[in-house]
């Protein structure tokens, strides 16, 4: 057996850096949160080559006393805590007392610093782990340090460090994350000497939303509060109209620590509901306070994995929250906005809300509290232009160009121009010819309007039926505008939340078959079958083995689609043997779902006006009438506004032609 031996500090410092440090992004982290935990008010941050060159920090903060300097070289030193308890009680972003040693074990490091009232401050090299040189220096109150040549001495890592574009990404989305935690410190972020992305440090959220994603962006995004008594989730969330094509624009910050946990994200998305289109996800950003002992930070080196207590409380509290925001807002997107007129309303629009954020009167934000703003800004006058051109810095909300880019140049209600295509060769009519209309209700259509029921607190407009076109799309209109429903979305949603009743109804309607159904399976999935039983029998499935590879049903719900009964069982049982670990609540969900879906009328198939007046109906008194099960909208409208403004009759001054030459038309 080889001899044992200590490992001397610099292997043990360099070994340290494989877990610390990956890739120049974590430099970057790490020496940022120093900075913040320093009470730093602006921090700079100058990159050259994405980091592969030079990473330089400067901050504001409260420096390093002189004869502290060389002892924060040292590994596991640090000044954040002191004892046991403490570790069990951190109220910092670091505390391991690795990073600076980490750093200056694979690279070249300057750092001054001086606190204030000192005559002098410190100025230290490191380089690979050795001090070069300890002299005083007449620094500023602050820090300011300076890594180079990353990975000098450690090829290897060196070797698998990506891109310049992507490594510079990995660096944006560290200070993004950052700035979102901190709204009340100003950052700024340079790339070989072009701003790449700044922050006002007013501890506006919305404003660093703003200058993050876009103005387009933050203009959508809904302010959020809860809290009960452990925990307190503030932020702001998008409306379900924008969403981006995976999770990454969501962020966790837990006590101002951007965390990644898949529970809490879970828990945000299922608030929305089905107001998500499938596979899509939100823009958010949810700061969650609480008390330190419900979180253990100390599970990784890099500190983005936390361990919860009350976990399940939390995720709770977060979903009702969403659930609560969205409950009575009127989700109808905005036609021209988002089509016609997008680019030609940009400038005004955003004009406006800028000015919303930039407003000196303002008053602070913390980042427990961010201020809720209007969903539409107030339309301006040419003298309030004058006046934004006053006070308005661009730097303060310049969009960053991040990897994601050419996904954000999009918006996803743009997806609801897709015609739904998908069964077009089921007769949605009955043998009498009448539409099927999930369960109707008794309907008065004795008037030509269509009265929304505020039963769930919603504001739906009362809508007059005016017709359809291609048989696809059913035409209304209200005091405020026109709306464009799609017919298939929106009785797809009636008979979603009819079925979601009705399958919980398991037994009081079942059709005994004359003629039995056999489905054969392989044995491993009879197997899976079989420890299913009980959530297949509370959906009103009851499948008996026949054979060894076979089940028998010799029943079915009532509500199954006639003529497609074994094609239904079929696809349930392909959802518990894809995903075993579904819920019966989830069980019931998808089968409403696929219910209705097959059950509701589909494109290119024509309504008179008592069916059509029928499904507008029943949709004014559904739970969401925004959104079919699948997430797309069931109906947009043109304001009365946008309607005069595409046939220019309103002009750039906002006044109608007969303010001009008192023309009647």
């Amino acid at each position: 057996m080889a001899e044992i031996h200590e490992l001397s500090d610099i292997l043990a410092n360099q070994i340290a850096a494989g877990e610390v440090i990956e890739r120049p992004a974590s430099v970057v982290k790490e020496l940022v949160e120093n900075a913040i935990d320093a009470n730093s008010q602006q921090i700079d941050i100058l990159v050259e080559e994405a980091g592969v060159k030079s990473i330089r920090i400067i901050d504001d903060g409260d420096g390093i006393d002189a004869d502290q300097v060389t002892k924060a070289f040292l590994r596991h030193a640090t000044s954040k805590i002191t004892s046991r308890n403490d570790l069990f009680r951190v109220h910092s972003l670091g505390f391991r007392g690795e990073a600076l040693p980490s750093i200056a074990s694979v690279a070249d490091v300057v750092l001054e610093t001086a606190t204030a009232g000192a005559e002098q401050g410190k100025r230290v090299h490191y380089k690979g782990g050795e001090l070069l040189e300890e002299i005083g220096t007449g620094a500023r109150k602050g820090t300011d340090i300076t890594v180079s040549d990353i990975f000098f001495n450690t090829p290897a890592r060196l070797k698998y460090l990506k891109s310049q574009s992507t490594e510079l990404a990995q660096i944006v989305d560290v200070i993004n994350r950052l700035a979102l935690s901190y709204p009340e410190i100003g950052f700024r972020l340079s790339h070989n000497g072009n701003e790449v992305m700044r922050t006002a440090g007013n501890g506006n959220l919305q404003q660093v939303i703003a200058a993050i994603y876009g103005v387009q962006q933050a203009r959508k995004m809904q302010a959020i509060q809860a809290e009960d008594n452990d925990f307190e989730v503030s932020g702001y969330i998008s409306l379900p109209e924008l969403t981006r094509a995976s999770r990454s624009y969501i962020s966790v910050l837990i006590n101002g620590r951007y965390i990644k946990n898949y529970n809490l994200t879970k828990a945000l998305i299922k608030g929305y509901g089905s107001k998500l289109m499938v596979g899509r996800f939100p823009i958010a950003v949810l700061q969650i306070t609480m008390d330190p002992l419900l979180v253990d930070v100390n599970v990784h080196p890099q500190k983005h994995e936390v361990r919860l207590s009350k976990e399940s409380q939390l995720m709770a509290l977060i979903e009702q929250a969403v659930k609560d925001r969205f409950a009575n807002e009127n989700l109808i997107p905005n036609a021209y906005e988002n089509y016609l007129g997008e680019e030609q309303n940009a400038t005004e629009n955003d004009a406006a809300f800028i000015a919303q954020l930039n407003d000196a009167s303002q008053p602070y934000v913390s980042s427990c509290a961010p201020e809720s703003t209007p969903d539409h800004p107030v339309p301006m006058t040419p003298a309030d232009y004058e006046k934004l051109a006053d006070n308005f810095s661009v730097s303060d909300v310049t969009p960053v160009v991040v990897h994601h880019a050419e996904e954000l140049q999009g918006t996803a209600v743009s997806e609801f121009a897709n015609k739904y295509q998908d069964g077009a060769d089921i007769n949605p009519f009955d043998e009498g010819g009448t539409a099927m209309v999930a369960e109707q209700k008794s309907l008065d259509l004795t008037d030509d309007s269509i009265q929304a029921v505020d039963e769930h607190g919603q504001t739906f407009p009362k809508l007059d039926y005016i017709g359809q076109m291609h048989g696809t799309f059913l035409f209304a209109q209200s005091e405020e505008g026109l709306y464009l429903i799609d017919q298939h979305a929106a009785q797809e949603r009636v008979k979603y939340e009819y079925y979601r009743e009705e399958i919980g109804k398991v037994g009081l309607e079942m059709q005994k078959l004359l003629v039995p159904i056999v489905l054969n399976y392989p044995k491993i999935d009879i197997l899976k079958i079989q420890s299913h039983e009980v959530e297949l029998a509370q959906v009103g499935l009851h499948l008996e083995p026949f054979g060894d590879d076979a089940v028998i049903v010799r029943e079915h719900p009532g509500w199954f689609e006639k003529g497609q009964e074994e094609d239904t069982i079929r696809e349930m049982v392909d959802w518990i043997l894809r995903d075993g670990s579904l819920t019966v609540a989830q069980f019931r969900e998808r089968t409403a779902i696929m219910m209705a879906c097959k059950r509701s009328i589909k494109a290119n198939w024509s309504m008179n006006d008592f069916e059509a007046k029928g499904v507008l109906d029943q949709l004014s008194h559904s739970e969401n009438p925004y959104n079919c099960p699948h997430g797309r909208p069931v109906l947009v409208t043109f304001s009365t506004l946008d309607m005069q403004k595409m046939f220019k009759r309103i002009q750039d001054s906002h006044e109608p032609w007969i303010e001009y030459d008192n023309h009647p038309f």
